[in-house]
């Protein structure tokens, strides 16, 4: 059996004489006893090096995922987008790729002005004046922003409209129950938030819409802005980045708070991440913005410099007194995000925005002239996303269409619980959601819809 243990026997007999100890095991003797595992755990023995390769590769052959085995057609919060080879060659220099925090700028203004131009991209892709260096995905984003919301407000009652993203209502209420916030769930109407269902649930110190639905629906971002001055409530948005190319920014519509995932800018499919937070709010707020700032100065020589700016903030200066404990975060995600949406520019931006929207309509025109096929919202626009209805359960079909050689979407009933606010429970467990990137083309769609076509045939 290979041994990749870095201290021998005798070692590990030296050390423990050093220390004064009897055993090793008297170094645990602050753990409970009943939280140790006694005799050790069950694990197979150990493999020589190549062997080990081999038994992966071999569990990797058993995941069908993403464009190299499936064509995609999955959205809600994570997108198959084509990544530029110029995004990756750049982003994987070694100058980017590290765990070091650029406190020192005297070492680091190379990552520290791609951090700042991130940040004015964000700034104006969210229509905000500051954007913070990022976060860990857009989950934590949204809370974040329901806390530093929740703090400007003095009012723990949090409106949570049922049109952001499932998990990212999920993260918020687990963060709710440690701090004490009312989350008031708030269900939809033909896709949109309806606060009239909640009107005996107390005025709100924080309203949460998306912008677009998680569903692509559109909320009335005139209206929640109107809401939230009638109770003195800050207006949070969880917005998509790419639909922006098309929809006039959350700022624009007078939001507080703007967050979103940026995983679409440069970001591969994995699992699950890592991801990319997106956060930006107005200047009043910024002494509660999360996470690390980069500011522009000049250094004593008046040359243009940037650094690590309002530290004031962070953890590692006020303790538990901080406004988030945000430290070490996946700033590389950000380099990547900014190298590619400097690669896009404004136009470019717009152009995916444009034919994401297109391909996703041409796959809806498709899917529902299938018998029994029917849109989840019917008459309702939507961008980004969209939802349809088959006569049998989302999970077969989308099971038939894994062997035909597409990732057809998500079923709503894995992606929500019962009862959720955002679908009728007799449409749940048919419901699917699916997207089409400018990465699809008009043949793949077809080719998606003829596959769809024998999928519902009972």
């Amino acid at each position: 059996m290979p041994d990749y243990m870095p201290h021998t026997d005798e070692e590990i007999a030296s050390m423990v004489a050093f220390l004064g100890l009897d055993s090793i095991e008297q170094l645990f003797d602050a753990i409970p006893k009943a939280l140790q595992v006694a005799g050790g755990l069950s694990l197979p023995q150990g493999m020589p090096e190549p062997d080990v390769m081999a038994s992966m590769k071999t569990f990797a052959k058993m995941n069908k995922a993403g464009a190299d085995q499936l064509i995609c057609f999955a959205g809600a919060g994570a997108y198959d987008h084509e990544i530029p080879t110029v995004v990756r060659t750049l982003g994987g220099r070694g100058e980017f790729v590290t765990a070091y925090t650029p406190y020192q700028p005297e070492v680091a203004q190379g990552v520290l002005q791609a951090i700042f131009e991130f940040q004015t991209m964000v700034s104006r892709i969210s229509g905000l004046p500051v954007a913070n260096a990022s976060l860990y995905d857009g989950s934590a984003a949204v809370t974040e922003a329901v806390n530093l919301a929740v703090a400007a407000s003095k009012n723990e009652t949090v409106y949570l409209s049922s049109g952001v993203h499932p998990h990212w209502r999920s993260v918020v209420k687990t963060f709710a129950r440690g701090t004490g916030h009312n989350i008031v769930e708030v269900p939809l109407n033909n896709g949109v938030s309806d606060f009239d269902a909640v009107k005996d649930a107390g005025p709100p110190g924080v309203i949460v819409v998306g912008h677009p639905t998680y569903l692509g629906t559109l909320e009335d971002l005139a209206d929640v802005r109107s809401r939230c001055d009638e109770a003195g409530a800050l207006m949070v948005v969880a917005a998509d980045p790419v639909a922006t190319g098309v929809l006039r920014s959350a700022g624009s519509w007078g939001a507080d708070v703007v967050v979103g995932e940026g995983q679409a800018f440069g970001t591969s499919l994995g699992f699950g991440g890592p991801y990319l937070g997106l956060f930006a709010c107005t200047m009043d707020q910024v002494r509660r913005l999360p996470g690390r700032l980069v500011g522009e100065t000049v250094d004593e020589e008046g040359r243009r410099a940037y650094v690590t700016t309002l530290r004031a903030r962070e953890q590692d200066i006020r303790r538990e007194k901080a406004t988030s404990n945000v430290c070490t975060n996946q700033t590389l995600m950000a380099v990547v995000a900014a190298i590619q949406l400097g690669w896009l520019g404004t136009q470019g931006l717009r152009e995916i925005a444009e034919r994401s929207v297109r391909s996703t309509r041409y796959l809806l025109e498709g899917v529902t002239k299938i018998d029994g096929v029917e849109p989840l919202l019917p008459g309702v626009a939507t961008v980004r996303d969209v939802a349809i209805t088959t006569p049998l359960k989302a999970d077969l079909v989308l099971e038939r269409l894994a062997e035909e050689g597409f990732l057809g979407g998500l079923a709503l009933s894995a992606l929500t619980d019962e009862g959720d606010g955002s679908v009728e429970p007799n449409l749940r467990e048919h419901a699917i959601l699916m997207s089409a990137t400018e990465k699809r083309t008009k043949d793949e769609i077809d080719q998606f819809v003829t596959a769809l076509t024998k999928a519902v045939v009972k």
